[in-house]
């Protein structure tokens, strides 16, 4: 139900978009929710790579018993 957007939901999101927050904010809305997704995206792969280190540093240990 929620899983696809289509050509209108997303055509009506723009256009509320467009309507609240108005043409000449809406490039720095664009921006800043990029380099938020951005951000967030560099946390994500921080996190993941910390795991992966825990993971394989927890199988040498095994290993070696």
């Amino acid at each position: 139900m929620f899983g696809n957007i289509g050509p209108l939901e997303l055509l009506l999101v723009l256009v509320i978009a467009l309507v609240i927050f108005g043409p000449g904010k809406l490039p720095e809305v664009g921006k800043a929710l990029g380099k938020s997704i951005g951000e967030f995206k560099g946390a994500l792969k921080k996190a993941e790579d910390i795991i992966k280190d825990d993971l394989q540093e927890k199988e040498e240990t095994t290993k070696n018993e």
